[in-house]
C-alpha cells in the first residue's frame, strides 16, 4: 500500500482546561482553516483526530474531538504531528505554490550553478527559511526572501537562489 501524499497542518500543544479539550499549534494562515480538515492523520495515514468544533487562541486552536473525553487523554497527546491528505487542499493559482511543493527541487544560482536541492522549509520565528543540501557536506539556510530566492519555478523543478556572500578576510573560516 502506498504511503499517502500528507501535509503537516498542526501539532498537539497538549491539553487545555480540564474537560479533555485539544490545544493544536495549527501550521495553516489561519488555525481555525483546520476544522474544515475535520479528520486529521498521523504521518502514517492513520486518523488521528476528528474535530467537533473549536476557538481560536493564541497562536493556535482549542478543539474538541471524538477521540478525547479527559485532560489526561489530551496531555497524552502533546507533540502528535497531525496531517491532511495533500489532494484535501485547494489548487494553488497561477505564480503561486504551496511550501511544502519547494521540498525536493533543485536549488541553482541565476547563473545555473548547482547549489543542490531543498531539504526542508523551517520558520523558526523570524521568517520562512530554505534548507539546502549540497551534493556532498552538511546543509545550510537560506532566507525564504524575494533578495535570496528571486524565483521559484516549480514547472522546472527548481528555485533559483542568490548564494550567501563568503565573509571575505575571515581565515579561520
Amino acid at each position: 500500500m502506498e504511503k499517502p501524499n500528507l501535509i503537516l497542518v498542526g501539532r498537539v500543544a497538549g491539553a487545555f482546561g480540564v474537560k479533555g479539550d485539544v490545544r493544536i499549534t495549527s501550521f495553516t494562515a489561519d488555525p481555525m482553516a483546520l476544522l474544515d480538515y475535520k479528520t486529521l492523520m498521523r504521518e502514517d495515514g492513520s486518523p488521528a483526530l476528528t474535530l467537533n468544533s473549536g476557538r481560536p487562541a493564541k497562536g493556535a486552536i482549542v478543539v474538541r474531538t471524538k477521540e478525547v473525553e479527559t485532560r489526561e487523554q489530551a496531555e497524552a497527546l502533546r507533540g502528535l504531528k497531525l496531517y491532511i491528505p495533500r489532494d484535501a487542499l485547494p489548487a494553488p493559482e497561477e505564480d503561486e505554490f504551496y511550501v511544502t511543493d519547494l521540498i525536493g527541487l533543485a536549488v541553482e544560482t541565476p547563473e545555473g550553478e548547482p547549489l543542490g536541492r531543498v531539504r526542508n522549509v523551517e520558520d523558526f520565528g523570524a521568517g520562512d527559511l530554505i534548507e539546502v543540501q549540497p551534493p556532498q557536506g552538511a546543509s545550510w539556510w537560506l532566507p525564504f526572501t524575494r533578495e535570496a530566492v528571486p524565483e521559484v519555478r516549480i514547472a522546472d523543478g527548481k528555485v533559483i537562489a542568490v548564494r550567501p556572500a563568503e565573509t571575505e578576510g575571515d581565515e579561520t573560516a
